[in-house]
């Protein structure tokens, strides 16, 4: 996971700036919230006006009515500030909502599209709390601090204006502060932004263990780990509560100051004032209007500090937003996103419209004229490695012709997972090709080359939906019964049928409620839903007993036949599926033949299927 940014030399402005997008399609209902807002704050500044006029007029002339008149104006500007606030509230509360939604769909989405290599590098709990907690933090930013540090700003100024209108002397007094609270604003600035970003990167640490306690639960009490687990969260939230109470004392202290120096320049004021109205120099109304309106000003001085973290707080969400949202998508083999966010066809290379590939082998410029599944000279190295260090694969060349079963058999740790994993693209080639009846892989959009190969995986996967559900995944939309009862007879998953619910039956986060057997036989069921014309196999039938291996084997058989398939295999039973297999040792194919011949010729082949050694990925 990546480290914890410097934030000193960034820019808070900038860094927001980069949310106008988002909030460009309801910006106009955010400027007519924030002119009435200004509207309101001004509307409030009227009011020591009228305390003036009724001070000096009705009071001093002891005119009842005239008090009374006064009263009701009073009452209006309360009653139209209420009105004119609560508006603005209904008028934000949509939009933003709505531009909140649709971050977090675009964060969804993009993660979607990131590569592989992408999602081993960061930990689940931090790309979870950028898409809660972090969206959540922008939403409030652009529902009160945006909005309030502009409206207040301007009511400051309007307010410091009509001070100094009334009494130049006792505007200078209230302005005597102004120094000390901008110094200490700009010093808050920039020592907050580091903190909040540290405090909402331990957030994200502490979301990763939450979820991996929880995910991990059985390994947790079956070990007996729960206290280690605690004490592991314990010092994270330690530290986390830390970080908090730095970032309260940082608010105390701008609190202190804003609060403090202002009061005490209202204090002189009001004490200089006295002097000059019993000398004869200010009426009692323009003190009063002058102090109200000094008292007029208080929230918006006061509410200064905490704007200023808010904001900060919502800069470092942005940040952290856009860490994710700025790293590359998965890229066509030209550089070009693979994808486009607004749906438009894939271009080729030659900026043309991609077509849609129909199986043909066509000699279009790129094919080879050969069929089946290719390795041509494939190379790989995982995109963190150090350059200068040797590949995982090299120049892997191998053929599965069309319709035949290839088994992939190798040591532990010889790279047989990493290469099934190239055939769909979820990792990408060094150096050399892979190619589809002809067609370089990296030469068709993903979601093509994806629905024309399936995978089943070593580890099965299963989501928070009913089984139906989960296997369909692996199926064309619109597929229905006929073919989810198929795939679950071949895959020898009947048992969903017999669950509460049948194949609406949820099966829970991971598809932990059931076995390991029965996971893999959906996961196995899921790759074969939508009868793909290539098929790769992570060791699929490593979960099951003996009885329940040998009637998965002989329905995979049948589907054999009319599929092109790579099988990762480490038992002979499965190794006896494949037409031909390929030893891969030493980041190469050592050797291409049959089970037999293998057995036979190869020293190394025969060690690995005498069960003399445990093999795993």
């Amino acid at each position: 996971m990546p480290t914890t940014r410097a934030t000193t030399d960034r820019s808070a402005v900038r860094t927001l700036v980069r949310l106008w997008p988002y909030v460009r399609p309801v910006r106009a209902r955010l400027f007519t919230a924030a002119f009435i807002a200004v509207v309101a704050s001004c509307t409030g500044l009227v009011i020591p006006l009228v305390l003036k006029w009724l001070v000096d007029g009705p009071v001093a002339d002891r005119d009842p009515a005239g008090v009374w008149l006064g009263a009701l104006y009073l009452l209006l500007l309360g009653t139209a500030e209420a009105v004119l606030f609560g508006v603005r509230r209904r008028l934000v509360a949509r939009p933003l909502a709505h531009v909140e939604a649709e971050m977090r769909a675009g964060l969804y989405r993009h993660l979607q599209r990131l590569p592989v290599a992408f999602h081993d590098r960061w930990a689940s709990g931090q790309l979870l709390s950028r898409a809660t907690t972090d969206l959540m933090l922008l939403r409030l930013f652009l529902a009160f601090p945006l909005t309030f540090l502009l409206v207040n700003g301007v009511t400051i100024l309007a307010g410091l204006v009509i001070m100094l209108v009334q009494d130049w002397v006792l505007g200078l007094v209230i302005l005597g502060p102004a120094v000390p609270v901008l110094w200490t604003c700009v010093v808050f600035e920039r020592r907050y932004a580091d903190v909040a970003r540290l405090a909402q990167d331990q957030v994200g640490d502490l979301t990763t263990v939450v979820e991996e306690s929880v995910l991990g639960i059985r390994v947790v009490k079956g070990f007996g780990r729960h206290r280690s687990q605690a004490r592991a969260f314990r010092a994270l939230a330690g530290r986390l509560r830390g970080t908090e109470l730095r970032k309260a004392r940082l608010l105390a202290t701008i609190w202190g100051v804003i609060v403090a120096l202002p009061e005490v320049a209202i204090g002189a004021a009001l004490a200089l004032g006295a002097v000059r109205v019993a000398d004869g120099d200010l009426s009692a109304g323009t003190l009063v209007a002058f102090l109200s309106t000094a008292l007029a000003l208080r929230w918006p001085v006061d509410s200064i500090g905490f704007l200023l973290a808010m904001s900060q707080e919502a800069a470092t969400a942005t940040e952290r937003f856009f860490e994710v949202m700025d790293e590359a998508p998965e890229e066509r083999w030209d550089g070009a996103p693979e994808e486009r966010w607004d749906g438009a066809p894939e271009e080729r290379w030659d900026g043309a419209p991609e077509e849609r590939w129909d199986g043909a082998d066509t000699t279009a410029p790129g094919r080879t004229g050969s069929g089946g599944l290719r390795f041509e000279g494939v190379r790989f190295r995982h995109p963190d490695a150090d350059p200068g260090s040797p590949p995982l694969l090299a120049h892997i060349d191998l053929h599965i012709r069309p319709g035949e079963s290839m088994a992939l058999v190798g040591a532990t740790g010889s790279g047989k997972t990493t290469l099934t994993a190239l055939v769909p693209r979820l990792h990408e080639v060094t150096a050399g090709r892979i190619t589809l009846n002809g067609v370089d892989i990296r030469a068709m959009p993903r979601a093509e080359l994806r629905s024309r190969v399936a995978m089943a995986f070593e580890e099965p996967t299963l989501f928070s939906a009913g089984v139906g559900e989960n296997v369909l995944m692996g199926a064309p939309d619109g597929a229905g019964k006929a073919e989810l009862d198929r795939a679950l007879a071949i895959a020898q998953a009947d048992f969903a049928h017999a669950l509460p619910q049948g194949t609406d039956t949820r099966v829970g986060e991971q598809g932990l409620s059931l076995s390991g057997g029965q996971r893999q036989r959906l996961a196995l069921a899921r790759a074969v839903v939508g009868r793909p014309e290539f098929l790769v196999l992570d060791d699929p039938l490593s979960a099951l007993d003996v009885h329940t291996e040998a009637a998965v084997e002989a329905a995979l058989r049948r589907v054999l036949a009319d599929t092109t398939a790579l099988i990762v295999a480490h038992r002979p039973s499965t190794v006896l599926l494949a037409d031909r297999v390929a030893l891969l040792s030493g980041g190469r194919i050592a050797a291409v033949g049959t089970h037999q011949e293998l057995l036979r010729d190869n020293a190394e082949y025969a060690h690995l299927m005498s069960g003399e050694q445990e093999d795993s990925r």
